[in-house]
């Protein structure tokens, strides 16, 4: 045999030799059993989804019997090579054990709340955060129109409301990138806002890049198709801001308005207390399980007022019948779900003669004793011309809100840090407020550092 042969037989073994090895050991690698710690983010249809302490997502079959709660911390024993890249794994899952979390919530925090299945990871989440990260969490802002990325690294916000401004001319992928290069430079992800009623109202509907036609008002929508029309335009509605990138919908308008002259008519549903507190109930059931939260707003219900953009305005109902005319509607968007509710900037004297709903206490404490509502509350921009007080930032964090709207957040950001420093709000009620905010981005699946 000559020199040539030998060699080229030499290769052809160790390339046998090379690929019986693999083979090998990609056997015994599917055999392998393998344990991980992860947190369950979805179950459904056997199949479940896990993020671990690498930020890793899994989806995977499940063929244990163990109990599967979304949001309990695990740790999984599968069988098999897990690949992130692939939809579905083809391992097996053999045994999932939930564990304790590091701490226990205070017990003046456990609420038996809307988010409660993730309150010990916001918990521990919250310990890691400095007071500034704490402060920016509670800050929803108007995206400013100049420095968006430098001011929500600086000021660590945590989330920022969009308007027309921010979508005009753009192309869809413009939009999506805009999006995800905010989310990319925020240390904690972010809620990504707009005030998209549909009609008089509309933040993406005026640009046809993004829309084939504006969305109607729901009045507009109801006459032609009732509730199940309504559900229709929620659903593609959803859809299309969920393609964006965008979590949160600064709507419902459930308020019940009888003055087709008054400001706010044209915006509400244009029907009486019982098919707008229907109406609430569809929006909220309609958006359930999408990935864009929506907001039942303006409690306690604007009625026939006038425009808080532009002046203060006082409401001079009786109490019962605010609570006959304009309550039922949110009762009927919390018993259906609904995650957040914006409080207007009306003056109240039956509730509150002294203060703007949004900046009192007793407004709140109807929504929080009354109503059982453990979601998350949240002013109206607290730069509209209704409010004129100058330490409405620390009176609105007195009053029980979650999350503050700001135009000048840079502002609203150092009055909450003098109004500590000063003594006139504790530490504890921003971190209060920032867990409950926490739990919330959590229970919209945007966070996946649960155990970093």
């Amino acid at each position: 045999m000559n020199k040539k042969a030998i060699i080229s037989l030499s290769i052809i073994f160790v390339c046998i030799l090379t690929a019986f090895l693999v083979n090998y050991k990609t056997k015994n690698e599917t055999k392998k059993t393998s344990s991980m710690k992860a947190t369950i983010l979805t179950e459904k249809d056997g199949y479940v989804t896990v993020v671990d302490n690498n930020n890793a997502i899994y989806t995977f079959y499940n063929s244990s019997n163990s109990t599967i709660n979304v949001g309990d911390e695990a740790i999984i024993t599968y069988t098999g090579k897990l690949n992130k890249d692939k939809e579905k794994q083809t391992a097996l899952v053999v045994d999932v054990s939930t564990y304790d979390n590091n701490e226990e919530v205070p017990d003046a925090w456990n609420d038996n709340g809307i988010f409660e299945k993730f309150y010990e990871i916001a918990y521990n989440k919250l310990k890691t955060l400095s007071l500034d990260e704490k402060i920016g969490q509670i800050l929803l802002v108007r995206t400013p129109e100049n420095d968006q990325i430098t001011d929500l690294v600086k000021y660590k916000l945590g989330g920022y409301i969009l308007y027309e401004r921010d979508f005009k001319d753009k192309t869809k992928q413009e939009v999506i990138k805009y999006i995800n290069d905010l989310q990319e430079n925020a240390n904690i992800p972010l809620l990504i806002a707009v005030d998209e009623e549909g009609g008089r109202v509309t933040r993406i509907g005026n640009n046809s890049n993004l829309v084939s036609a504006p969305f109607k008002s729901p009045s507009e929508i109801y006459q032609e198709g009732g509730f199940e029309a309504i559900t229709e335009d929620i659903v593609s509605k959803n859809e299309i801001l969920e393609s964006l990138g965008i979590n949160l919908n600064l709507a419902p308008v459930v308020d019940v308005a009888t003055d087709p002259s008054s400001y706010i008519y044209d915006r509400t549903l244009k029907e009486d207390t019982k098919k707008t507190s229907e109406y609430a109930k569809t929006v909220i059931e309609a958006s359930s399980g999408s990935k864009v939260s929506y907001t039942l707003k303006h409690f306690p219900g604007y009625g026939d007022n006038k425009d808080t953009h532009i002046s203060s305005t006082t409401d001079n109902r009786t109490y019962s019948k605010i609570f006959e005319d304009d309550i039922p509607p949110f009762r009927a968007g919390i018993k259906a779900g609904a995650e957040a509710i914006l409080v207007s900037h009306n003056i109240v004297p039956a509730l509150d003669k002294d203060n703007p709903a949004s900046l009192s206490t007793n407004v709140h404490n109807i929504l929080r004793n009354d109503l059982s509502f453990t979601g998350i509350i949240m002013t109206d921009d607290l730069d509209m011309k209704a409010i004129t007080d100058t330490n409405k930032v620390v009176k609105a964090i007195l009053a029980g809100n979650d999350l503050i709207i700001v135009t000048d957040y840079k502002t609203a950001f150092k009055n909450i840090k003098e109004g500590i420093e000063k003594g006139k709000i504790s530490e504890s009620m921003v971190d209060k407020m920032a867990f409950r905010i926490l739990a919330w981005k959590y229970y919209k699946a945007l966070m996946y550092d649960i155990l970093k």
